[in-house]
């Protein structure tokens, strides 16, 4: 499967195991979404438990919370995370804290998708990785899968949760990883072992990262399209780096983290997300604080640019293997000398 077929079979999977998901959002009905993620399923489970909304994130968010509080498990879809600002408030405001403001009385137990992240063309209002904002967030989970395999474990696990979680889905790698060289060939999923996604229901547990290459000289965390892009890097320029992917932003699998950076004594951080107050600024902060005195080099990060996601100088913005490749070389140049 690829990535969106592997989401398909995870919502498919929770609506014929729990009857009270219900996949919600613009054009998730009757198109299927406007990606397919959610092609079929109306098909399948009928108008009430796969429905068309109106175009306003504020409305699908905020009746999304009302149908918890009502005993239900929605799975709202914001079509693209750019679009997703005008429901912040009813998602921070109002789900992340139902469970707080009403002494346990109510949940929210509902999964915000969204795809996320550029490498496609889309422009500043089709491209842009927010994730950093909802991280901040009490009481909000954010997740972000980088395989088939991930995505439907992590989704089935998001849904299941009995608080709200942001389920963030880099587009850039639906249909196959991406090594950052723009202009090469996509390599399709079925190519890799992380497509044999299983049939029926399976988790991957929220708050566990997973360290995709082992090594010794340098920490690499990643998410989402970066983990590929960061492999592909270090790979070619053949440096012993262990890279993790975190999966989970909140909850954060600090304690994976801290053993690999104890280990190697460096740490590199690549997001695509502008760089300041992103989540790489909180992950500098906790190894800092968690390994300072096994560090043998400064931390560094790479990531977007603080701008507008530009159009045409799409791949100048994004952190590709040019300027991943010079932070690697930086921080083991002393390893090499």
């Amino acid at each position: 499967m690829n990535m969106i077929e592997a989401i398909n079979n995870g919502l498919e999977t929770m609506m014929r195991h729990d009857e009270n998901v219900v996949i919600m959002g613009e054009d998730v009905g009757y198109f299927g979404g406007v990606f397919r993620a959610t092609a079929g399923l109306q098909e399948k489970f009928g108008k009430t438990r796969c429905f068309d909304t109106p175009i306003s994130e504020c409305g699908i968010i905020g009746a999304a919370v009302g149908m918890c509080a009502y005993g239900l498990r929605p799975v709202p879809e914001i079509q693209f995370a750019d679009y997703i600002y005008p429901g912040m408030d009813q998602l921070i405001s109002e789900a992340a804290r139902l469970r707080y403001r009403s002494a346990g009385e109510f949940t929210a137990p509902m999964t915000v998708r969204s795809p996320v992240g550029g490498g496609i063309f889309g422009g500043q209002t089709h491209s842009q990785s927010p994730e950093a904002m909802f991280t901040h967030v009490s009481g909000l989970k954010t997740v972000i899968p980088s395989t088939p395999y991930d995505a439907k474990g992590l989704l089935i696990a998001a849904i299941e949760d009995n608080d709200p979680v942001l389920f963030l889905e880099p587009k850039r790698i639906y249909n196959g990883p991406f090594t950052g060289y723009y202009d090469n060939a996509v390599s399709p999923w079925s190519k890799f072992p992380e497509a044999e996604v299983p049939e029926g229901h399976y988790t991957v547990p929220l708050g566990k990262a997973k360290i995709v290459r082992e090594g010794d000289a340098v920490t690499v965390l990643a998410y989402g399209t970066m983990v590929h892009v960061a492999k592909a890097v270090v790979e070619e320029h053949g440096i012993d780096a262990e890279v993790i992917d975190l999966r989970t932003l909140v909850p954060v699998d600090i304690e994976t983290i801290e053993e690999s950076v104890k280990k190697t004594g460096r740490c590199m951080i690549v997001h695509e997300a502008t760089r300041t107050s992103g989540f790489g600024a909180e992950l500098s902060a906790l190894v800092q604080e968690r390994c300072f005195y096994h560090l043998e080099a400064p931390i560094e990060r790479v990531t977007g640019f603080d701008t507008p996601y530009p159009h045409s100088l799409e791949w100048a913005y994004f952190p590709g293997p040019v300027r991943i490749g010079e932070a690697l070389e930086k921080i083991v140049g002393d390893l090499k000398s």
